[in-house]
């Protein structure tokens, strides 16, 4: 029978905590948030009510009710020519 020495047991304790904190920053840091407003003409992300069906048909720059994908927390701060990105769904189109 194998007796585990302190050393080998200490090791494989500290790479088990070490994989176990990592995961949680790792899933942190590619966090993204979905930012209506900021999509260029044909580069939104996907469906995001009438006048889009997925990635690629919004049909003027800055669409109101078209996303896309943003890191977490960014959103709100970026600026385009009719204000800032928004959380929240605005109007299609006229």
């Amino acid at each position: 029978m194998n007796l585990l020495t302190p050393t080998l047991l200490a090791a494989s304790v500290a790479a088990a905590i070490a994989a176990a904190s990592a995961a949680p920053a790792a899933a942190a840091a590619d966090a993204k948030e979905k930012c209506y407003g900021v999509a260029l003409k044909g580069q939104n992300d996907c469906a995001a009510g009438p006048g889009t069906t997925c990635a690629g048909t919004s049909k003027v720059d800055y669409q109101q009710n078209a996303w896309k994908l943003v890191p977490a927390g960014t959103c709100e701060t970026i600026n385009t020519p009719g204000g800032h990105g928004t959380l929240t769904q605005g109007p299609a189109p006229v």
